[in-house]
């Protein structure tokens, strides 16, 4: 059925025996289940009468004490605030506070990494203009402190961020900023940072700085790039100077200990030698005090005979009258090798007349002439 159809003047939607839904009809009936509930018994409030203003008070108090219901989640904390002062710090979970103007929730989130991009143009050591731009991450792991210690938070993290960035370039000059220091930037920053943002009990926890970007203007590039081939050139020196060092080390140590070695070797020989000589001393001593004359005599003709096997030897005949013709037997002797002491000898005696006497018994006869004058 249409709604333009006259029916029997029906809502053809309405099911029979409904309760009328008119709104006053609605609020009425409210009104005299809630004085049943306050202890008005069954009597009828009537209409416009006295207990209108307290059933819509109930229902504002009813409101406001639902304001009060609040829900932390897992990476949240709430920060529960009475007139102002800080009360409790709630964990995770659905909570419920005493509505505004009594108490107040701020959920802060402990959690979550937050970035901070950050971009400046400063002077560096040397009076050189720089261009940096970074990303600072962060977290508010102390919700208490990032609440309530510092007025501005985010504020001061960007002017305290500034203040470390400068102390970090205004100390170091561009070359330096560029080549060697520059992956050390952001640590230091960070560091800075970190240092500053604790004394100030910010409740910031600084996870990590990025360094994107580091400009300077295009009339330094030479000097720079001066600086980075000296820098190239001093790693390679050193390299080449490690290098020596671990060849002539080595041989030095092993040049070191052969000479030890023949130190120690030549040494044992000595004390050996001189052992001996000392044995072969006392063994002669021994003779001599046995036979003093003999072993003297001895003695002195063994060094007559290492004295004469060691030296060019001509021996003439001076008491024989023939005639001697001069031949320059040193210099065909010295001329001529000589293999042995026994060739010199021979060759001697083939100088001698005929009659003379060998040199052996020349030098007995000389003996035992020197011992008959004796």
């Amino acid at each position: 059925m249409g709604w333009n159809d006259s029916g029997n003047g029906e809502n053809p939607w309405k099911k029979p025996g409904d309760a009328p839904n008119d709104l006053d009809k609605i609020v009425q009936n409210w009104q005299r289940k809630l004085s049943g509930i306050l202890g008005g018994g069954g009597r009828k409030a009537p209409s416009g009468g006295s207990s209108g203003p307290l059933v819509v008070g109930i229902l504002m108090l009813i409101a406001w004490t639902l304001t009060g219901l609040y829900r932390v989640d897992e990476a949240e904390r709430g920060i529960v605030q009475r007139f102002g002062a800080y009360s409790v710090t709630t964990m995770p979970g659905l909570h419920w506070h005493f509505p505004f103007p009594i108490e107040t929730v701020d959920i802060v989130n402990v959690n979550a990494v937050n970035n901070f991009p950050f971009r400046t143009e400063m002077l560096t050591a040397d009076e050189q203009y720089v261009f940096i731009q970074m990303v600072v991450q962060y977290r508010r792991s102390d919700p208490v402190k990032y609440s309530f210690e510092v007025e501005d938070p985010e504020s001061t993290l960007q002017d305290v961020t500034e203040g470390a960035l400068r102390e970090v370039v205004g100390t170091s000059t561009l070359d330096v900023l560029v080549t060697e220091q520059r992956d050390q930037i952001a640590p230091r920053t960070q560091q800075i940072l970190q240092n500053t943002l604790d004394g100030y009990q910010s409740g910031f926890t600084i996870t990590s700085i990025s360094l994107e970007n580091l400009d300077y203007p295009q009339s330094v590039q030479a000097a720079v790039d001066d600086t980075q081939k000296a820098r190239n050139d001093n790693d390679r020196y050193v390299l080449e100077a490690d290098t020596y060092s671990k060849d002539i080390i080595p041989r030095a140590r092993g040049a070191r200990e052969r000479i030890l070695q023949d130190a120690e070797a030549y040494r044992d020989r000595v004390i050996a030698d001189a052992e001996g000589e000392a044995a072969r001393f006392e063994a002669i001593l021994a003779e001599y005090q046995r036979a003093p004359r003999v072993t003297r005599n001895r003695l002195y003709l063994q060094a007559v005979e290492e004295v004469y096997a060691n030296s060019t030897k001509v021996l003439i005949d001076s008491k024989s009258t023939g005639n001697l013709i001069y031949l320059p037997l040193d210099k065909l002797i010295g001329a001529e090798p000589r293999s042995s002491s026994n060739e010199d000898s021979s060759r001697a005696a083939d100088t001698q007349p005929a009659g003379t006497p060998t040199g052996s018994q020349a030098e007995t006869d000389e003996n035992r002439d020197r011992r008959t004058r004796q």
